[in-house]
């Protein structure tokens, strides 16, 4: 079956699309970029990235802009669908969805409607999981954006590996927090994996933070 991946540039995007190349063909790459940094549905930290991404992946990419209004965004995925399907051929989606009813329920119907399979290869898995197959898959992982205590600017660009982790598993403890970053406390950038012909890298960026909220910048990247 040929799919689509909706494609945030991010590590459960990317695990999502590792997993389906496993049995099925990846035809391309959906991207929803929002002018909305605070969007309900769509990934917004270095969206822009996507492109080089898709470019080390040696993937199409299908863009589609929105202006990020709850439900109005709805429509801009649709459309970002039906898009792929008349360019690309798909004839499935994949998500990047773990725990999110809200998002996992509105795509599915997007789905339904046009007539089209709905995967989510992550659905349910388990946090500490999620961050095991990370990185047995060999994937290299930022953290772009955090947006909850205790969560501070010294996250911001850190590198997702075992001894990460293992501060993530502590604040779990801690805080409540999701290690896996599903409740929002924290957005990831990839810049390389096992399916990247290339890897990102990045050569200038600037931090944005206050009040617990803030972002990892990426203002220029090459291929290598």
């Amino acid at each position: 079956m040929r799919l689509g991946i909706l494609f945030s540039g991010g590590k459960d995007s990317c695990l999502a699309m590792h997993k389906a190349m496993q049995t099925d063909e990846v035809a391309c790459l959906i991207t929803l970029e929002s002018e909305n940094p605070e969007s309900y549905m769509f990934h917004t930290p270095n969206i822009h990235l996507t492109r080089l991404q898709a470019e080390a992946l040696g993937l199409p990419l299908v863009t589609v802009r929105t202006k990020g209004e709850k439900e109005d965004e709805l429509a801009d995925l649709k459309r970002a669908i039906s898009r792929a399907m008349e360019e690309q051929g798909i004839e499935g989606v994949v998500s990047g969805a773990i725990n999110s009813v809200y998002q996992a329920s509105r795509i599915q119907r997007i789905c339904n409607e046009l007539g089209v399979w709905c995967f989510n290869p992550l659905w349910q898995m388990k946090p500490h999981r999620v961050l095991r197959e990370l990185l047995a898959s060999g994937f290299e992982v930022i953290i772009s954006g955090v947006f909850a205590y205790p969560f501070d600017r010294v996250w911001l660009g850190k590198k997702i590996d075992p001894e990460t982790v293992k501060q993530l598993i502590k604040l779990e403890e801690s805080y409540g927090i999701n290690p896996a970053g599903e409740g929002g406390e924290f957005e990831t950038l990839v810049l390389d994996g096992p399916m990247f012909r290339k890897r990102l890298v990045v050569k200038d960026y600037e931090i944005e933070y206050k009040n617990n909220v803030g972002r990892y910048v990426v203002k220029e990247a090459v291929l290598e």
